[in-house]
């Protein structure tokens, strides 16, 4: 993918595009419309996962077309590392009941399948009909416990990423594609 030399976020020696954003936006009108064909009828609440699922849900919510409930959970795992600590801490919970609803969590990236397991078994004690998990991206290099993905936009390998909501250091979220990161930004 070619990258505007307008683009302040795109230094050649830093960023490297991996999936161009015609082909995330091509892949959420996919599954939304697997998704809004497998819930048809169905009690549907999306969970994001912030701060990075919510480019990715704003865009697939677009592109399903049944109805549907919205809610967020905010966590923290990484911190202003490029590695996740391996703990989970949530610090911003769900606002409504999930009881007797079917839950999709829509995630920015699945890689150790850490936080995902500990959300889904979170959620599970809440009573919900199923919990099932939608994500952008998986890392299957860097998996510790496996994660049923039902709906999955990309395998990408074992590299550090950051745009479409994704970060570093909070930064470079709104980059409209997914890059690799060859070294740390500037501060």
């Amino acid at each position: 993918m070619a990258t505007s030399k307008h683009d302040p976020f795109a230094s050649p020696d830093r960023l490297r595009p991996l999936i161009s954003t015609e082909e995330i936006q091509k892949r959420c009108r996919e599954l939304g419309a697997q998704i809004s064909a497998d819930y048809r009828g169905s009690d549907l609440l999306l969970v994001s996962v912030l701060k990075g699922g919510f480019i990715f849900l704003a865009d697939l919510v677009r592109h399903i077309t049944i109805p549907m409930e919205l809610d967020f959970m905010r966590v923290r795992s990484y911190g202003s590392r490029t590695e996740s600590s391996g703990v989970v801490e949530i610090t911003a919970d769900l606002t409504g009941p999930v009881e007797g609803k079917r839950v999709l969590f829509v995630e920015d990236i699945v890689d150790t399948g850490l936080t995902m397991t500990y959300l889904m078994r979170n959620i599970a004690t809440r009573h919900p009909v199923d919990v099932k998990v939608c994500s952008l991206l998986y890392k299957p290099e860097r998996k510790l416990v496996d994660v049923p993905i039902a709906y999955l936009g990309f395998t990408i390998p074992n590299q550090f990423v950051v745009g479409y909501g994704l970060d570093y250091d909070e930064k470079y979220r709104n980059l409209p594609y997914i890059a690799t990161m060859d070294d740390e930004p500037p501060g």
